[in-house]
């Protein structure tokens, strides 16, 4: 069977980078979900703790699932392996760790607002480093996306402040930009995803354990989550979907589109978690006893889901130049 050609494969991988969107989009639901089981069988401890315990276990989980079933892939890693999988590891961790604490802290409609900024971060930094402006396409699809994230969360610019909730949030979306452009350097071409992934499993893992002990009140304090089923449950949910299979899409796909393109896909994410709110929560609550309420269709979720769809489609019909 002949290689399938460079159009044939740009296709497949935004189809791919939104399924990985569709992963994500269950971490919403699920870290909330996490936090509040947290709250109920292990108290003590503050908002670092739960997102701490709430990151750690996933990616240990998510290190060990990679290692047993890609141990073939595993024998051997090359310099440029490593330290493409340190990057992603330490923007990825850093990022994960502001928005979900700065999530305890702001409405989730400013959360996902803020987020999606790394969609006009991208392009003002390719400008600036190749000092060349993208086209017009690309500034109409940016701001394509952010309505409909502002349309799909309700926001209200009248209450937007910037408390800690906010800052955490916007430092994150910068964090998240790196990540982007990290895994979009053309050194890293020739490195084989399934290594990366792994060795960036392990670094987070390693990184969010070291944190849980610091943060914790004592170990013995977290022994009611190991024996909750619903939190155990959960956390399995959030390795295998939205750490195994999204980012293992992301690293692996990511490379045949551009970092523009990238971060306007990823804004799809916020249009599935709101579709996921209309039934997931209710789910969780059932399961685990949790007072944590379904969303219902509204007008803002048909008009944010069309906008931010309408930029990928635009996007996409004519795609920026990688650079």
């Amino acid at each position: 069977m002949p290689p399938p050609s460079s159009t044939a494969l740009h296709f497949r991988a935004v189809l791919t980078l939104v399924l990985a969107n569709a992963f994500w989009a269950l971490s919403f639901p699920l870290i909330k979900g996490i936090a509040l089981v947290h709250q109920q069988v292990a108290p003590d401890g503050g908002s670092w703790c739960i997102t701490a315990c709430t990151i750690a276990p996933r990616f240990l989980l998510a290190a060990v699932i990679v290692g047993v079933w890609q141990r073939g892939a595993l024998r051997r890693f090359t310099r440029s392996e490593l330290r493409q999988a340190a990057g992603l590891a330490l923007f990825a961790s850093a990022g994960m760790l502001f928005q979900n604490d700065g999530l305890q802290f702001t409405s989730a409609s400013t959360s996902a607002f803020l987020t999606q900024f790394y969609a006009i971060l991208i392009p003002l930094w390719i400008a600036l480093r190749t000092r060349r402006l993208p086209p017009g396409t690309v500034w109409l699809a940016c701001l394509l996306v952010l309505a409909g994230v502002a349309v799909l969360g309700r926001f209200d610019w009248q209450t937007l402040r910037l408390g800690r909730g906010e800052v955490e949030t916007l430092v994150s979306s910068f964090f998240f930009m790196a990540q982007i452009l990290w895994l979009d350097r053309p050194e890293f071409a020739g490195n084989r995803p399934v290594p990366v992934t792994f060795v960036m499993f392990v670094l987070e893992a390693a990184a969010f354990t070291a944190m849980t002990a610091v943060v914790a009140p004592r170990v013995a304090d977290l022994a009611p989550l190991a024996a909750s089923p619903s939190w155990l449950g959960m956390t399995l949910l959030l390795t295998l979907f939205c750490t195994v299979g999204a980012f293992t899409l992301m690293n692996t796909w990511q490379p045949h589109v551009t970092a523009t393109e990238a971060g306007l896909i990823y804004c799809l994410e916020p249009v599935f978690t709101a579709v996921g709110a209309l039934f997931l929560p209710g789910w969780f609550s059932a399961w685990a006893g949790l007072g944590y309420a379904n969303e219902t269709v509204t007008g803002n979720l048909v008009l944010g889901g069309g906008l931010i769809t309408a930029a990928n489609v635009l996007v996409q019909w004519r795609p920026p130049a990688r650079v």
